[in-house]
């Protein structure tokens, strides 16, 4: 490790009262969340279209759907998927199936079957708690995937009763409602979720997990190619939790408004929502999908205090509440991931809410928040900020990262924290080649570190597309496309957007005589991707740029594409 990193010149920006280490955590998430049920019992846990759920009875409940478990057959190490969107539903389940000793799997509930399928011959899970919409669609899966039990989730059974009575309205409105919200399975292989909570408390007697079990997996897409379940422990979640807390001096234990904007099933959503907000006692407001007018209706009756999202988010939010004079005065602490944060976002929403937004920088494989911009007046936008409390950095040459590169020189960014993870679940060498043997963590990130510390993102040696805060690996993208009938070669890439992150690209080269097709490409598509994967743009080309061994060169042709655009506006403009 270079000399100058190993002094760690970062810790002279930390805020006030940030600690330059963290205590390691003393018990798994069970033991953290039920600290929390005891301390603040009477306190609201949850909030779901208005209707409140206290700690003591999410701790209630988390006990019971254990026990629902455990009488399914579920035992400490096995995997249980979740295939929910934020509900209170999705909490329980959560710290439920870590009650057990048990494995939680996490999953996209607009996932496609194929997608679904893919992750499920990966991790073999054989119980699932799944939102109803999505029950239908595990029922066509093969007999090798058969599963044991399927839980169904009603996620409307949360709401208020005011508002479960205006969704059976016979008007166009109520029921659009509903088909957001979930329409019954037609199946009847699954069991209600109410069902599996009426088995009583679970036994006390009953062992729970210990710190370093695995807790999580958490598929990506990793450094390169298809996803892969990256293996979390207590620890690592636990010790980011506790990370996050220490980064924010001011909070108010027991006293927050969290709003869970983030999709819990996200790595980023589930850290900051799921754990970190738990942690701390707060009140967690929680969204099935986001739209700004949800937000902003609910903020009039119970404002955030802590806002977690993505730049898009916090542009969105800023301008129609500033529009519409919504006062969103009561957010004094937003954090921003999974993309880059413009400046002009922050200037925005700074001047909309007099609170901070700061940016940060992760991976799944780190829990996911390693860096952070401090909370005060040392942070510097347009940088990703600091290594997180007890996390350490070195930039290395990609082409060998035993050699430090010097001090002001770019290079790939290393980690080594408590939050990073344990490696690809059953990919021992895609796992060597991510975490190397001294626990340093490789991010494909190339990055500038300043002289005191502060990270700026440069390029990526990997190819991986961020877009909306979610991982797109170019090669599943191009696998579909190529099956197109019309389709000869394809190459997928990430176009920058002025707001921040990148949209899904195409250049593809069609057979003889075959017309370009956007829309009917992008319908074909699909059918099999969720719909952030399915290329935003499609352009045709003569050829594709390769390499001496015919290997299409992805960062060539997207040179290309930037370039055309730009020669485009300039003709427009002009």
């Amino acid at each position: 490790m270079s000399d100058w990193l190993s002094e760690k010149p970062w810790l002279s920006s930390y805020a006030p009262d940030v600690p330059h280490l963290i205590d390691e955590p003393d018990g798994s998430l069970v033991d953290m969340v039920f600290r929390s049920v005891h301390r603040y019992d009477q306190a609201t846990a949850l909030e779901f279209f208005g209707r409140t759920t206290s700690y003591r009875e999410l701790g209630r409940q988390i006990d019971h759907a254990a026990e629902g478990l455990r009488r399914l057959g579920v035992q400490k190490g096995d995997r249980v998927a979740i295939i929910l969107p934020n509900c209170p539903q999705h909490v329980v389940a959560f710290y439920a199936v870590l009650r057990l000793g048990a494995i939680v799997i996490e999953h996209n509930p607009l996932y496609t079957a194929r997608e679904l399928r893919h992750q499920f011959e990966d991790h073999n899970a054989r119980v699932v708690i799944a939102w109803q919409q999505v029950v239908d669609t595990l029922a066509t899966f093969p007999s090798d995937l058969a599963l044991d039990a399927v839980i169904s989730v009603d996620i409307t059974t949360e709401m208020p009763q005011s508002q479960r009575l205006a969704l059976k309205l016979p008007i166009k409105k109520a029921r659009e409602a509903r088909a957001k919200l979930g329409t019954a399975p037609t199946t009847k292989s699954h069991i209600a979720w109410d069902r599996l909570l009426s088995k009583g408390s679970l036994k006390r007697k009953h062992p729970k997990p210990a710190v370093d079990d695995l807790a999580v997996l958490q598929y990506t897409s990793g450094t390169t190619g298809r996803p892969k379940g990256a293996m979390l422990t207590h620890r690592n979640l636990y010790s980011n939790a506790m990370q996050g807390r220490a980064w924010v001096p001011g909070l108010t234990e027991g006293g927050e408004v969290f709003y869970a904007v983030l999709p819990m099933f996200h790595a980023y959503g589930l850290t900051l929502c799921l754990t970190f907000a738990m942690s701390i006692g707060a009140r967690l407001v929680l969204l099935p999908t986001f739209t700004t007018d949800l937000v902003l209706e609910a903020a009039k009756k119970n404002p955030p205090t802590f806002l977690p999202a993505v730049p898009p988010i916090y542009d969105q939010l800023a301008r129609t509440a500033e529009h519409r004079g919504i006062d969103l005065s009561s957010v004094r602490f937003a954090i921003s991931g999974a993309m880059s944060l413009p400046v002009q976002t922050v200037e925005r929403w700074e001047s909309v809410t007099g609170g901070l937004l700061v940016e940060g920088y992760g991976m799944t494989e780190t829990s996911p928040v390693a860096l952070g911009n401090p909370i005060g007046p040392s942070r510097r936008p347009g940088t990703v900020g600091v290594p997180f409390p007890s996390t350490e950095i070195r930039v290395v040459d990609p082409a060998d990262p035993s050699v430090d590169r010097p001090q002001g020189e770019e290079g790939e960014l290393l980690l080594r924290g408590p939050q990073v993870f344990q490696g690809y679940w059953n990919r021992p060498d895609e796992t060597a080649e991510t975490l190397l043997a001294d626990g340093w963590l490789r991010t494909g990130d190339i990055v500038h570190v300043s002289d005191d510390g502060f990270v700026t993102i440069v390029d990526r040696v990997k190819e991986l597309i961020v877009t909306g805060g979610f991982n797109v690996s170019p090669s599943e993208v191009e696998e579909v496309l190529m099956q197109h009938p019309d389709v000869v070669k394809v190459a997928v890439v990430g176009l920058p957007r002025a707001s921040g992150g990148e949209d899904v690209s195409a250049a593809v080269v069609l057979k003889p005589g075959a017309v370009l097709d956007t829309g009917g490409l992008r319908d074909f598509a699909r059918r099999t991707l969720v719909s952030y994967k399915v290329p935003k743009r499609i352009v045709q080309v003569e050829e594709l740029p390769t390499s001496l061994i015919g290997k299409v060169l992805r960062r060539k042709v997207r040179e290309d594409l930037i370039s055309a655009g730009k020669r485009s506006k300039a003709s427009r403009d002009s």
